[in-house]
């Protein structure tokens, strides 16, 4: 597991392209784009030098793809270097959509003066040849973070070909039909194993297709004095946000020390949810965990009788109480539980809303009036996955997925509230527009409970006193990273279940903790 402790930035397009515009005014004509070349041309050769065992009789191929734009001559001038590296370069070059700027033409120039060889896209042989050869490493400089349309017919057709050839793809800034801002895919995208962006990370290679697509990251700053980046409103999720707050147990302290928290779910057929909402809560290191069912309740856990189990109706949810609330987790949606879910909303106590506390309130639009004016220590979170986001947002699935941090930041200002937008690379938003992007978990997450294991795991960080901000950044990335820890020995991804999460998570806290 890689624990990240300091900030990474993630820069949108716009802030990208403003900093290349400031940066440029000091420098020579061209300058950046041989900058990224060189940078380009020394990650090559780490690649490769690992490719060695595959070389044929020591020989390493790079095909390096060349795109229109300055991205393509990014991936010219890495080919020019690579083939005075003694490697076997073959630059192919993609159809020019539009007029190509100086620098890549110069760019272009030292490609053709190298030892490289060249193909045009337009050669009857060109897709044969490149399906054909024994690659050690593509290189991927079709499009960058301008690309305002689909990869199609010849870009379309190679981006295709090199999905299914076995052996590393580096990327240039961002896999060629990848959104930067939002990791969106429209129809066709490289799958790289690698990417190297330049001047900031960006939140598209880590969020959405951006896991799939963009492989390992690793950031060129292209020596661009650090005074010419602006304030991220962005950055990547990581144990420096939080680990302020993960400290050792004094001796003197009791269950009252560590909140107690009431899981507010279970209707008829779905008390697992809350069971493990619940459990997650207690194993997190919370003092006491209740559970409130909106029916009769079982008279007690058998797998975990320390939890307490009582009628909704019974329970006061006031902070006099509870240091926090987790409502939705099997709730149902009776009318009856509309207005429990009223009860929690107009308590004081801190409140994480999950699963059918969010479907009742896109349904009943009273409900978020009255989350908009929530009084005392009423921290609000919402952890919705696409679908109920989307319910919320009045969106579909897909828009909401096509730009995840656009709709976690819409979410989280129309309501007032702090938003986990869960997902592949899951989007913590908060009511000013910033954004943290999680880095942690994966596929393993993929399965029915693990939602409900994150609302109790939240919850039992906001009842011990961390503030909201921190309690959902670090139950995303406590979550995350006990999957990880549980794949990494071999326990996943593939079927992976909720319940086993719950000891991971707590051995992970404890481990953190010492």
């Amino acid at each position: 597991m890689t624990l990240i402790d300091s900030a990474t930035p993630l820069y949108t397009i716009a802030d990208i392209r403003a900093i290349e515009q400031a940066a440029a005014q000091a420098l020579p004509q061209g300058a950046l784009m041989q900058r990224a070349g060189q940078a380009a041309a020394s990650t090559a050769l780490k690649l490769l030098h690992g490719q060695e065992d595959r070389a044929s009789a020591g020989h390493m191929r790079a095909l390096v793809l060349a795109g229109p734009g300055d991205n393509g001559g990014d991936a010219l001038e890495a080919a020019a270097h690579l083939a005075g590296s003694g490697i076997e370069v073959l630059f192919w070059l993609a159809p020019a959509a539009h007029a190509t700027s100086p620098e890549r033409e110069v760019a272009l120039s030292r490609a053709r003066n190298s030892a490289a060889r060249c193909m045009e896209a337009a050669t009857s042989t060109a897709a044969a040849a490149v399906a054909a050869a024994p690659w050690n490493l593509v290189i991927d400089g079709l499009f960058g973070i301008g690309a305002t349309r689909p990869l199609d017919g010849e870009c379309r057709d190679m981006a295709q070909l090199v999905n299914k050839l076995d052996c590393p793809v580096l990327a240039l800034d961002v896999p060629s039909g990848l959104h930067a801002d939002t990791g969106a895919v429209d129809g066709v995208a490289i799958r790289a194993t690698h990417t190297l962006t330049f001047i900031g990370d960006k939140p598209g290679l880590h969020t959405a297709h951006g896991r799939d697509h963009a492989g390992e990251v690793e950031v060129a700053a292209l020596a661009i004095d650090p005074a010419l980046l602006p304030e991220a409103r962005a950055q990547l999720g990581g144990l420096h946000l939080f680990a302020r707050h993960l400290l050792p147990r004094r001796q003197n302290t009791h269950k009252g020390s560590y909140g107690s928290v009431a899981v507010i779910g279970g209707a008829q057929g779905m008390a697992g949810a809350p069971i493990l909402a619940a459990r997650a809560a207690l194993h997190a290191g919370a003092g006491r965990v209740y559970i409130a069912f909106p029916d009769a309740p079982p008279a007690f856990d058998s797998g975990q009788p320390e939890l307490m189990c009582r009628r909704a109706q019974d329970v006061d949810f006031s902070g006099l109480h509870f240091a926090a609330l987790v409502a939705g987790p099997g709730l149902g949606d009776d009318a009856d539980t509309v207005e429990l879910l009223q009860r929690a909303i107009d308590s004081d106590s801190p409140l994480l809303l999950d699963a059918d506390a969010l479907n009742l309130m896109a349904a009943e639009p009273e409900l978020q009036s009255a989350l908009a004016v929530r009084t005392g220590a009423g921290a609000t979170i919402l952890t919705p996955h696409p679908l109920e986001a989307a319910r919320l947002l009045d969106l579909t699935v897909a828009e909401v997925q096509a730009d995840r941090p656009g709709a976690a930041r819409q979410l989280a200002a129309q309501l007032g509230v702090i938003v986990v937008l869960k997902g592949s690379g899951t989007v913590i938003a908060a009511p000013d527009g910033g954004i943290v992007i999680n880095n942690t978990g994966g596929p393993a997450l993929a399965t029915a409970g693990t939602g409900d294991v994150l609302s109790g795991l939240c919850g039992s960080l906001l009842a011990q006193g961390w503030p909201e901000w921190e309690a959902a950044l670090g139950a995303v990335w406590l979550h995350g990273a006990a999957a990880d820890a549980l794949v990494a020995a071999g326990n996943g991804p593939i079927g992976l279940t909720a319940g086993e999460l719950i000891p991971a998570i707590r051995k992970l806290i404890n481990a953190l903790s010492a």
